[in-house]
């Protein structure tokens, strides 16, 4: 059946480790963690296709100038690729801006996240642009995938977090602010 809107988030439990450019010393930087410990707030999961590439630091930077944005929501915001910590650090360490970056990159390269959300390619080994609004009970909101060449918008991921914790029914191109519907 796949992964669906308003069930269960696939792959909370799984172990995972992330790569936390934050820290100062190198065996601090990496992370144990898994989807579950987020429980209570919102989290915004986005996956790229691969380190060092062109159009993937362009939305890594442009989520993580939005950092803020997404605090204020009481959302957590993750990215994946299939590729090790390892790669996302000695990419980061590479990339003047990403060397910046303020949150956790998964690396799952057994690609067992990618699989669990269904967007992986396993001919290539790489995961599509998937990007999935998980609530703070666990329940998958909302997910959208891009193909490999075209990046999202914050923006729109912004807006869609912002109509869903309004709990109520927002029309199309509903804007924070407008009405809502009764």
């Amino acid at each position: 059946m796949g992964i669906r809107v308003g069930q269960p988030a696939p792959g909370l439990d799984l172990a995972l480790k992330a790569y936390d450019r934050t820290k100062d010393n190198t065996d601090g930087q990496f992370k144990d963690l898994k989807l579950a410990d987020f429980a209570g707030k919102w989290v915004c999961l986005y996956f790229y296709p691969l380190d060092f590439t062109f159009v993937c630091p362009t939305e890594i930077i442009a989520f993580d100038k939005a950092l803020g944005e997404f605090s204020d929501r009481n959302t957590v915001v993750l990215t994946a690729s299939t590729d090790s910590v390892y790669s996302h650090k000695g990419w980061c360490d590479s990339h003047k801006e990403l060397g910046q970056l303020k949150h956790l990159m998964i690396g799952d390269n057994n690609h067992q996240l990618a699989s669990a959300f269904d967007v992986l390619d396993c001919c290539k080994g790489l995961a599509y642009r998937g990007i999935y609004l998980i609530d703070p009970t666990g329940v998958l909101r909302w997910l959208a995938v891009h193909d490999l060449s075209v990046g999202r918008n914050v923006d729109e991921v912004l807006r869609v977090l912002d109509a869903l914790q309004t709990d109520k029914l927002c029309p199309c191109n509903w804007k924070p602010g407008q009405q809502t519907l009764n």
